[in-house]
């Protein structure tokens, strides 16, 4: 997003976070029950739930519409047979085309942390000639239903469809601000309890062709309000090399796309940690770039993130799906609940993308303020300060910077803060991104349990 304080279009990020943990909720983490960063006895409850379909009899169960599961190194799911046909109509084109289509409905899954927000992930492959659209559909507290929201439409290319979200959909109880299922009213005490995916995979007619879902899943959360956050304790003095990018040496180039560089953040970074695990754009893939641009494959991350809905390449999910669209790599979005967490990461050689906005004056070396900013968190100092990627700088070199622990740790996990007018608005709770390898080491799968991913 720009670094200018001035309102974010992410309107799921103008209100309220949840009021302060009912009724126990948040004890517990799906998958996992480990503490933040291994911590022991004392250490806060979890108040983030992470669940994922990705193995061959996760893509065996639930119910199954022309689709199958395939098996291999990396299982997925798949079109066998076309459960029907359905005519879409692209609103960003305006051009209408029929499709194949098949389905998957995961099994209910119920959240050991009841839920304010709900965030999906995908990672999957779209030959040209297909896209896939995914659905949530949960349960509330009181034992009624939300409707099936659609959580994306989304194709690694733009020549079929148009990637984006779908506004304008709510019951009244929730309602889906572009890739964030949100309560309406958490301070009322209803929680999502539980939750379903529908995957839906579509093909062009009479071809053989087929998207690949090798991952689906979501983050449920419930976030407690706080202006402020306890301090963490340093714990790790490391780096990774991970390369730097300057979304600023972008300014004004592919207007098209949420107006140039610098709304560029989160593209800018996905680009940084995708090459850092090894991830390398060919030639031919970025001959549509000016070759008078600098880092053409910034731009390229920008155009294949780039929500034509959202008109921003900031929607979380896709900056995930784009990251896993390289060989060998997989993509999440999170929630993390200290610095301890990234540091438990950073120590596996997880980098991480997170989501914060603030002030200028509230982080000191910024020299700027932002209603919503992705930054990659690389590393740590000798004395526990944060050590960044921020694109966010006015060239390659000076795209590495060093904070202030306690600063930059408040700024990214607060729910609630004041703007430069003095109103109350909303912080992110401590949202990142996380794209490792499909196949992790023990140690980086370990480290990936310990803050509730898998």
């Amino acid at each position: 997003m720009s670094r200018a304080e001035q309102p974010s279009r992410r309107t799921v990020l103008a209100a309220a976070v949840a009021a302060a943990v009912t009724g126990g909720a948040g004890t517990a983490l799906a998958d996992s029950t480990t503490t933040a960063g291994g911590a022991g006895a004392g250490a806060p409850a979890r108040t983030v739930d992470n669940r994922a379909w990705t193995t061959f009899s996760d893509w065996r169960s639930g119910t199954a519409k022309g689709t199958r599961a395939v098996a291999g190194a990396r299982p997925g799911l798949a079109i066998a047979s076309p459960a029907g046909t359905f005519d879409y109509r692209d609103p960003h084109t305006g051009k209408t085309s029929r499709w194949e289509y098949a389905t998957w409905t995961s099994p209910v899954h119920r959240l050991a942390v009841p839920a304010t927000e709900v965030i999906p992930s995908w990672n999957a492959d779209t030959p040209d000639g297909t896209w896939l659209q995914i659905e949530l559909k949960g349960t509330y507290s009181d034992g009624t239903d939300t409707p099936w929201y659609v959580m994306g439409r989304w194709a690694a290319g733009d020549g079929d469809i148009r990637r984006t979200s779908v506004d304008d959909q709510g019951d009244g109880r929730s309602s889906v601000w572009t890739d964030t299922f949100a309560l309406d009213d958490p301070a009322s005490g209803l929680r999502l309890v539980s939750y379903r995916l529908r995957l839906t995979l579509y093909r062009r007619p009479g071809t053989r062709l087929t998207p690949t879902v090798w991952r689906a899943g979501a983050m449920g959360s419930d976030v407690p309000d706080r202006f402020t956050v306890p301090a963490s304790t340093p714990g790790l003095a490391q780096e990774l090399a991970v390369p730097r990018y300057s979304q600023e040496i972008h300014v004004g180039q592919y207007p098209e796309y949420d107006n140039g560089g610098e709304a560029w953040c989160s593209p800018t970074s996905s680009q940084m940690i995708i090459e850092y695990w090894g991830g390398r754009l060919t030639e031919e893939q970025l001959a549509w770039v000016d070759p008078s641009y600098a880092d053409p494959q910034v731009c390229h991350a920008a155009r294949y993130t780039y929500d034509y809905q959202y008109a921003g390449c900031g929607n979380w999910p896709f900056n995930a799906a784009y990251a896993a669209t390289f060989k060998g790599l997989q993509g999440v979005v999170t929630r993390l609940g200290s610095l301890t967490d990234l540091e438990t990461l950073i120590a596996a050689g997880i980098p991480a993308i997170t989501s914060q906005s603030f002030r200028k004056e509230e982080l000191t070396g910024a020299g700027y303020g932002t209603a919503g900013h992705l930054m990659t968190v690389i590393g740590f100092t000798a004395e526990g300060d944060v050590i960044a990627n921020d694109p966010a700088s006015p060239s390659n070199d000076a795209v590495r910077r060093v904070y202030k622990r306690r600063e930059w740790e408040n700024i990214w996990l607060r729910t609630k803060r004041y703007n430069a007018s003095g109103k109350v608005v909303s912080g992110t709770g401590g949202v990142c991104y996380l794209y490792f390898p499909a196949r992790p080491t023990p140690r980086q799968r370990a480290a990936l349990a310990a803050v509730g991913v898998r």
